[in-house]
């Protein structure tokens, strides 16, 4: 694919407490290497990284494949850019929480993430993915599996456990979260909560096409 040569821009956001490994689990996603060094992301950050969308129908056939750049921002987890985060929240159409397996905290912090993106996200029930980050350090671990699993079910929303150090599951998290944007696109007839720029004029999926479907109806977020 060529720089313009695209379909759909799509942007996702990870966020979660300082030191959870967001920068790390995008560079594993982006370019398939781990720096064990920690250095703390100043404000925001993003990598990007082009793949083809299939989906599946209701017969299990795969459709046509969609061109999908996708735009991963890495925002800071410390308190004092919180103000600097939040902003960027309206603009992403998806949210990959992370916490740390080995610790608590982070994991007990997932509610107030998840608080601020249902008052700063494009709608109070936006497309999320929980990731217990760090299962490679299994003898450090503090939370427990189903513990994890249960807040995710509490919140309904998919749960993995990834590795930034080996990649475990990272794939996985982030096409699942491509997955559920690219479906409620397709189901929601009111267009009006997508970002500007998303659809490309010159791709397959027109903006004539997504200005007809605005006029049909509304969609629950």
């Amino acid at each position: 694919m060529s720089d313009g040569d695209y379909d759909y821009l799509i942007k996702f956001l990870a966020l979660g407490d300082s030191g959870v490994g967001k920068t790390s689990v995008l560079y594993q996603y982006t370019d398939g290497k781990f720096n064990s060094k920690f250095i703390t992301t100043v404000g925001i950050d993003f990598r990007e990284k082009r793949v083809v969308y299939r989906a599946n129908g209701p017969d299990g056939a795969t459709g046509r494949g969609q061109r999908i750049h996708l735009q991963l921002w890495d925002t800071a987890g410390q308190e004092r850019f919180r103000s600097l985060t939040t902003a960027f929240f309206r603009d992403a159409m998806g949210f990959l929480l992370l916490f740390d397996l080995t610790n608590e905290q982070s994991f007990l912090n997932v509610r107030n993430w998840i608080s601020q993106l249902q008052m700063h996200a494009y709608c109070e029930n936006p497309d999320i993915v929980l990731c217990g980050n760090k299962s490679d350090l299994e003898d450090q671990r503090v939370v427990k599996e189903e513990e994890a699993r249960a807040l995710a079910e509490k919140y309904g929303i998919p749960y993995f456990e990834t590795s930034a150090a080996n990649g475990t599951n990272i794939s996985q998290a982030i096409e699942m979260l491509l997955d559920l944007i690219m479906k409620r696109m397709e189901r929601c007839v009111d267009k009006s909560w997508i970002p500007e720029g998303v659809v490309r004029s010159n791709g397959h999926a027109s903006a004539d096409q997504l200005s007809e479907e605005k006029e049909k109806g509304g969609c629950g977020c």
